[in-house]
């Protein structure tokens, strides 16, 4: 899950942070309750079960998965971990490998020196305080080293079935670029998102968004022709107003915490 830095527009040197946290705030959807409906809808009738594409065994291995994944991409992720996985599933195996052997596994990933450190050292914390297991809290996950609110929340959707919405590049971009829920940081994006997405369709929207992000939505330039919703579409960039037709999508093969 690439998780890259993420900029802020510039603002005019009279606006402080409250003013500036405020102003963003009072950003809204450019749609309709019944128009994010629709959006929702349609992305559940193309991937009625999305899945996201880190491949983990247990929660544990999933924390160390998406931790290892900021600023690197899940293929190169996945890549890494299979024989990492196979020999260190657990915390108590992750030390017994210790940092040194652990970089030799991750070391095509970006930052592998300083995310050895981080998944021994958060190692060490879940046995000392968790007893070897995963919290299921947000807050208890935070304190973990290396974990952010991003990993936290990916971690209680995916091992734990929570609703969450964690706000990677994907989602920020996809956010602000079609005015869904236009916000300056990725914990703005994250309030807004919960704020209009329809109750019935949270739990999977995160991988909606991720999905559609990541084949549809490009970064570079959106194929818009191949977008399902290229008629409810109010992003300045788009390219087509028609909508690709509403099929649902071959299932996704990606393993799942066991």
């Amino acid at each position: 899950m690439k998780n890259v830095k993420l900029k802020s527009p510039k603002q005019p040197s009279k606006l402080n942070a409250a003013t500036a946290g405020r102003a963003g705030a009072r950003q809204r959807s450019a749609y309709s309750a019944a128009e994010v409906e629709e959006i929702f809808r349609r992305f559940s009738v193309q991937r009625p079960e999305p899945r996201g594409e880190l491949e983990h065994v247990n929660p544990f291995t999933l924390v160390v998965a998406v931790a290892l994944s900021a600023q690197a991409t899940d293929a190169g992720v996945n890549k890494a971990t299979r024989a990492l996985f196979a020999v260190a599933d657990t915390p108590q195996k992750m030390l017994v490998l210790g940092e040194e052997k652990l970089r030799d596994y991750i070391k095509t990933i970006g930052l592998y020196r300083n995310k050895a450190k981080n998944v021994i050292a958060l190692s060490e914390k879940l046995i000392a305080d968790f007893g070897g297991e995963v919290p299921r809290t947000r807050e208890e996950l935070m304190t973990l080293p290396g974990v952010g609110r991003k990993t936290a929340n990916v971690v209680l959707s995916m091992a734990f079935g929570q609703p969450t919405i964690a706000v990677d590049t994907h989602i920020f971009r996809i956010a602000n670029r079609i005015l869904l829920a236009p916000g300056r940081t990725p914990d703005e994006v994250e309030a807004h998102l919960l704020r209009v997405i329809p109750e019935n369709y949270l739990y999977h929207a995160h991988h909606w968004l991720i999905l559609h992000g990541r084949y549809v939505c490009k970064a570079r330039r959106p194929e818009c022709e191949r977008c399902v919703i290229a008629d409810l579409c109010k992003s300045p960039e788009k390219s087509s107003d028609i909508p690709a037709p509403l099929v649902e999508l071959p299932p996704q093969v990606v393993p799942v915490a066991g």
